[in-house]
């Protein structure tokens, strides 16, 4: 029995230690970020290389937010984010909630139609679509950043297949009651979503605020840019060239919103994509 014990705990604090070493591996990037973000550049050079908190902390966050104006293009970045992510969850349902509980001619071709958009790669469409900003006037605007972007071929996909694992009782019980469509899509089909909604609010958010190519195209001003630009800027824009404590205050400061969204929907994130739970 007593050897019986000693294996089971040698097994289970083996694993910990496994683990907990591969969590500092992975996270040990972010780790050195925020350390260096709180050094001055005198620590951050020095020799041997100083692994510890340093004297610089709100120095070097202060100037990032504003003297380089990071918080005016995080603002920017979360106004876009916020638009598009609700808008994409919004068309992705009514568009999924069509193609699952009406019938109306071609509908499988339209459905195809729309996730053979997924396989078009960004370089290919991206051209097409700044000529066509052009002509519409919507250069360097926030039309150019988020009406492009709220179709979403993924989130139709991702709820037309959560909406077909709904047992046909339920529908058939909402139309023997009378219930009308607009009425079971958000009396009953938007309140046994929720995770599904979660998880694509958490996609969509981290996909549009981690945008780099389509900003920097189609925005010349400044004050409309996007923090990753804002981010890229910090590079090379110190009086005696790159101050990184600087660049690794930034990044920490944009990495926040993401996590923020992260933590707070990650039950609903984990829940959306366990199928086996949702049947």
């Amino acid at each position: 029995m007593n050897k019986y014990f000693i294996k089971k705990w040698t097994k289970i604090v083996l694993t910990h230690l496994i683990l907990l070493t591969m969590m500092l591996i992975v996270a040990s990037p972010l780790l050195f970020a925020i350390i260096k973000s709180t050094q001055s550049m005198g620590e951050i050079f020095s020799y041997p290389p100083k692994l510890s908190f340093g004297s610089a902390t709100l120095n070097n966050y202060k100037k990032a937010l504003l003297d380089y104006n990071l918080a005016r293009l995080m603002l920017n970045s979360c106004y876009i984010a916020i638009v598009i992510t609700t808008l994409k969850i919004v068309f992705s349902i009514l568009g999924a909630f069509a193609f699952v509980f009406f019938d109306f001619r071609y509908k499988k071709l339209l459905f195809w139609l729309i996730l053979i958009t997924l396989m078009l790669p960004i370089p290919v469409r991206i051209i097409p679509l700044f000529e066509f900003m052009k002509q519409l006037n919507w250069g360097d605007s926030f039309l150019a950043l988020t009406v492009p972007f709220l179709a979403s071929a993924t989130g139709t996909f991702l709820f037309r297949q959560y909406f077909m694992s709904f047992p046909d009782s339920i529908v058939e019980a909402a139309k023997v009651d009378g219930v009308g469509p607009l009425r079971f899509l958000f009396q009953i089909l938007l309140p046994m979503s929720l995770n599904t909604i979660g998880a694509l609010a958490v996609i969509e958010f981290i996909y549009v605020w981690n945008q780099y190519l389509w900003p920097l195209i189609i925005i010349s001003s400044n004050q409309k840019q996007v923090v990753q630009i804002g981010l890229k800027s910090l590079i090379g824009t110190g009086d005696q060239g790159t101050d990184w404590a600087v660049v690794m205050a930034g990044a920490v400061i944009t990495l926040l919103p993401p996590l923020i969204i992260f933590i707070l929907l990650q039950e609903q994130f984990m829940k959306g994509f366990a199928l086996s739970e949702n049947k």
